[in-house]
């Protein structure tokens, strides 16, 4: 997700107003993008094949639902506390986008995981 990447670079080269708020959202950008490169090389590499011991459609859907709560919180946060700096609301605003994209992929991770697996069974 680059949009991610570029709302924590946009936070992190602005002049902070609010430490705590900003160091939230910057928290919870590199933890989302780590997590959601964590999945994409479990995907790559068919990790998932060997670790059966994990429901991977429930893992993956888990980390969407609490990282875009997570990320739309600190988005909010972040444009809250913004005070018309240029580069912190540039953040919040790829903050948002990175929310919008998030829910868009959980909602296709859930579609593909459950529904097609909830299909297939009765084939």
């Amino acid at each position: 997700q680059i949009s991610l990447l570029i709302a924590f670079i946009s936070v992190n080269n602005s002049s902070w107003t609010d430490y705590s708020a900003f160091s939230f959202f910057q928290i919870v950008t590199m933890c989302d993008l780590v997590m959601i490169l964590f999945f994409y090389i479990m995907h790559i590499f068919r990790v998932y094949r060997k670790l059966t011991c994990v429901s991977w459609p429930l893992a993956e859907f888990l980390h969407y639902l609490i990282g875009t709560i997570l990320l739309l919180i600190g988005s909010i946060v972040a444009a809250a506390r913004s005070y018309n700096i240029t580069g912190l609301v540039a953040g919040a605003t790829f903050g948002f986008l990175a929310t919008i994209l998030c829910i868009i992929s959980m909602w296709s991770s859930y579609k593909v995981s459950c529904i097609t697996q909830s299909t297939s069974e009765y084939h």
